[in-house]
């Protein structure tokens, strides 16, 4: 075992020096400079952020409800939003939180569905008794790798609100900055790369239609998902704000009849002709500990590209990402991939044996239990559930397995084929694992996949529509 640890170490060690060396080689060094960005901050004295024209084209909007605003708020002052020049944050209630000014955004949805719709109850005593009219709310504070999603909130009041800001805040962020070329959407459980968000802005030329984000689908609607933030152009902006003025109860109608609001603001751009542009890997849904690292879509891995952002992130996790972002770029003038958040963030966290953790494995295909499975052939199997050493014997045996986890209240063994690191379990009687040799072959494996391509953007994306026509 202390070979193999050595092993593994060398590993990151080289890893991290092909990063630095080698793929990182197209990226420029003088796009980073340091510079205080506010005194009022004491945790980090000096920020280490973009010295570009094009960040001061930027404004980034984040959302937010007075449900979470003081929890989850603070945190973003202090870290991701230390290096961004123009912000807005919109809410349900215009207060300040630590200096900064919130603003009501759904002043902005028409006065007769205020009144009207029953998912207003929170918004109107919010705004009769200020945060008085939060008594007996729940404060959305996610833990890390819930499987709970906020998809799945949607009987909190505050929730049911927060479906009804997307549209209102198109409008809002444009009158705050008309003359801004990009606006960067995002949540408080969203973690922004703001450095990368520069770097990957540059690729894309902001006189155009551009709707940007993680591709979702409800109803034959493609969007992108607000948690994962999204990115407009000012001209697709004014196209959404221009085409809703005149079609408010309609876009009220849909937005009652579904769900989440980013669908809606999908659906308005659908009308207006303005097309999503997938940004996979860069945007993502998921926080690095609820991420496997060998997903693919679209033809992309993520392991080997740049991160604009992540979503599920607690408080801690932000600061973890933040702390790590700014050592990054201190230390590298390049760009940060996925594969230098696993290799420093959640490889070390792995181990063959870690106790109250929740490893993600629950539900998958592979579970054995005393009740179902004691009578198979497979010795292995049909002892799986006795004990954690049983059910570590059996992940070993199958080839595909890299991960398991063993209810001892319920006497249930899990495996799983895909890596996940997961978040604590505390009290809980469930032990995760992994086999770190497949966990080493798996870094390797990807590592091993990566180039010196930086990112999916659209002048590479027409190159490979050429081609493949070429090729047939």
């Amino acid at each position: 075992m202390p070979q193999r640890t050595f092993l593994i170490r060398l590993l990151c060690c080289a890893l991290f020096g092909a990063t630095y060396l080698n793929i990182f080689g197209t990226s420029s060094p003088s796009f980073f400079s340091r510079y205080s960005k506010s005194p009022s901050l004491e945790t980090i004295e000096e920020a280490f952020c973009p010295q570009s024209n094009l960040a001061n084209d930027i404004l980034v909007v984040l959302r937010t409800g007075a449900t979470e605003s003081h929890q989850k708020l603070p945190v973003h002052f202090k870290t991701t939003l230390r290096c961004v020049p123009h912000f807005l944050v919109l809410s349900d209630l215009d207060e300040e939180v630590e200096g900064h000014k919130i603003h009501d955004v759904l002043g902005g949805v028409s006065e007769p569905t205020r009144k009207e719709h029953p998912d207003f109850k929170l918004y109107h005593q919010l705004q009769s008794q200020g945060r008085a009219g939060l008594e007996n709310q729940n404060v959305l504070t996610a833990q890390s790798g819930s499987s709970k999603g906020d998809y799945l909130n949607t009987e909190n009041d505050g929730w049911k609100l927060d479906k009804w800001k997307f549209l209102p805040a198109i409008d809002k962020a444009f009158r705050y900055r008309p003359q801004a070329k990009w606006y960067v959407f995002i949540e408080t459980d969203t973690y922004l790369v703001w450095n990368n968000v520069v770097e990957y802005l540059s690729n894309f030329d902001a006189g155009k239609d551009y709707y940007m984000g993680k591709h979702l689908y409800i109803n034959n609607v493609e969007f992108a998902y607000g948690g994962a933030g999204f990115i407009l152009s000012n001209p697709a902006m004014r196209k959404v704000l221009e085409h809703r003025s005149v079609h408010i109860k309609e876009y009220e109608d849909f937005t009652a009849t579904h769900w989440v609001g980013d669908c809606a603001l999908g659906k308005v751009l659908e009308d207006v002709k303005v097309p999503l542009f997938k940004a996979f890997p860069h945007l993502q849904g998921d926080s690095p500990a609820t991420l496997n690292p060998n997903t693919t879509k679209l033809g992309r891995n993520l392991w080997c590209y740049p991160v604009v952002t992540y979503h599920h992130v607690s408080p801690k996790e932000i600061e973890e990402l933040w702390a790590f972002e700014q050592e990054w770029f201190k230390r590298h003038p390049v760009l940060l991939r996925h594969r230098d958040i696993f290799l420093a963030l959640i490889a070390p966290k792995l181990s063959p044996s870690k106790p109250a953790w929740d490893n993600m494995v629950s539900g998958a295909s592979k579970s054995y239990n005393a009740k179902d499975h004691s009578h198979l052939y497979n010795l292995q199997e049909r002892s799986s559930w006795r004990s954690f050493e049983h059910c570590r014997a059996l992940c070993e045996s199958k080839h595909d397995c890299i991960q398991f986890a063993f209810d001892e209240a319920g006497r249930k063994c899990e495996l799983s084929e895909s890596l996940r690191l997961g978040y604590e379990r505390k009290g809980g009687r469930v032990r995760a694992g992994w086999v770190m040799e497949r966990v080493e072959d798996l870094f390797g494996g990807l590592e091993g996949e990566c180039g010196v391509r930086d990112w999916f953007v659209p002048e590479r994306e027409r190159e490979k529509e050429k081609e493949k026509s070429q090729g047939n």
